[in-house]
């Protein structure tokens, strides 16, 4: 009798495990065995992990990994012929240190095509061959204060499109790099006088405008008393 209970138990484990490919139970990496309750056994999987039942090729995804921020601003002009800032700010759970990585990327206005120009790591900068950037571009950002933002001098119409700040800081992982639409506008031509030049200008339409006024005023006092001498005069005679 006992023997046959045994039976019926195992075919009965048996029918239980075909339900999950009629593998054979056991505890596999990324399993978790929970201490019995109430005289019931437990099994939980962690979250993100590979299932005891899975292939062997199954790779576990990290968890409680923190994603690094990027932030850039969505689109800044820049007149031609001067110096351009982008500016690129991350957030980082971590600290920075010398496997900490920033990498600049152009897609140039109206293609598809993204070209890789500047790579700043370990303090040092390392410049594409990128032609349009060539003795151009400076590290302006501070890794330690988040900061992974890049000079481009004299920035031509060529220097129109998008701009793509990818920051690397492991573990983390990031989730969007920031993009920046650059515009390159016509620089205004304003004529560029001395100091001096200014100055004199200025202080003659001073003294313009205070002769005119005094002027006017004369005019308006040398009226009015003769109104008054014409008055008295008429007076004068009728008496």
């Amino acid at each position: 009798m006992r023997s046959s209970r045994e039976e019926i138990r195992g075919q009965q484990e048996g029918l239980e495990l075909s339900d999950y490919g009629g593998q054979e139970s056991q505890k596999g990496a990324g399993s978790e065995i929970r201490e019995p309750t109430s005289g019931i056994s437990e099994v939980k999987l962690r979250k993100n992990s590979c299932s005891r039942w899975e292939s062997i090729n199954c790779v576990p995804l990290a968890t409680g990994v923190p994603a690094l921020e990027v932030y850039t601003p969505k689109e800044i002009f820049v007149a031609n012929g001067t110096q351009g800032k982008l500016t690129c700010k991350f957030k980082s759970a971590n600290t920075t240190g010398t496997s900490t990585s920033v990498s600049w990327s152009f897609q140039p206005e109206g293609t598809d095509t993204t070209v890789s120009f500047f790579h700043y790591s370990q303090g040092q900068v390392y410049p594409g061959n990128y032609p349009p950037f060539k003795d151009r571009t400076s590290w302006a950002g501070d890794l330690d204060k988040k900061d992974a933002s890049i000079n481009i001098e004299n920035m031509q119409f060529i220097h129109n499109g998008t701009y793509i700040c990818d920051v690397k800081n492991p573990p983390d992982i990031v989730a969007q790099p920031g993009h920046i639409r650059l515009y390159v506008v016509e620089k205004e031509v304003l004529p560029v006088f001395p100091v001096w030049v200014v100055v004199g200008i200025v202080t003659a339409v001073v003294l313009g405008l205070t002769l005119l006024i005094s002027m006017t005023l004369a005019v308006l006092y040398r009226r009015r008393n003769s109104k008054r001498d014409y008055i008295g005069a008429q007076s004068y005679m009728r008496s």
